[in-house]
């Protein structure tokens, strides 16, 4: 709005200068292109960020795989564990040794998380491997992979924002600097004594 409203002012303004209205009409552009091509980048990035990790739920959703463990022993604490009182994302997981057989059919054994407040000898819990029965973090959900779609998005129309705003203001400060080196220039001219030619001082 400032911007229109800056052009409307340096119409006809007899003071109008030439880069009175470039930087007006700078102002009007960039404002379009933070309104219209901001969002429309934005909406493309997030679109192309939403194809690709819905296809890499797909993927994980084929290659992981939910197996059930059996808990052998409650496993030592590591010794640089955080305390467990002040830690609340481990309040309810405990490290166990467990047995599982990988979906290949693969006996497994070793230490994992469980999802177990006092594990017992023989309690039984789910965790997630891979083909050959690793050990593998679960699949990103639907719901998880859009919100970063959406982050994305909304981080390329910002970044795009600020690019325009930030080129619109570098091209302002040089022009104000040559208007500045210009008003130097014309006052180096006019003399050091410039209005006082001729009184004999």
């Amino acid at each position: 709005m400032r911007a229109i409203r800056g052009l409307w002012r340096w119409r006809h303004n007899p003071l109008r200068r030439t880069t009175d209205l470039v930087e007006a009409w700078l102002a009007l552009a960039a404002l379009l292109l933070i309104l219209v091509a901001a969002p429309v980048a934005g909406a493309w990035v997030g679109s192309l960020a939403q194809d690709a990790l819905q296809e890499s739920v797909r993927q994980q959703r084929l290659d992981r795989h939910l197996v059930e463990a059996t808990v052998v022993k409650k496993a030592d604490s590591r010794p640089f564990d955080p305390d467990p009182e002040t830690s609340s994302a481990r309040d309810s997981h405990n490290r166990v040794l467990a047995d599982w057989r990988g979906p290949d059919g693969s006996e497994r054994h070793g230490t994992v998380m469980a999802a177990l407040k006092s594990p017992q000898p023989g309690d039984r819990f789910k965790l997630w491997t891979d083909e050959q029965g690793r050990i593998i973090g679960r699949p990103l959900d639907t719901a998880t992979a859009t919100t970063h779609a959406v982050l994305a998005g909304f981080g390329t129309a910002a970044i795009c924002a600020g690019l325009v705003e930030g080129s619109r203001r570098l091209v302002v400060w040089r022009m104000v600097r040559r208007r500045y080196a210009r008003l130097d220039r014309a006052w180096s001219q006019a003399g050091p004594d410039w209005g006082r030619t001729g009184t004999g001082s």
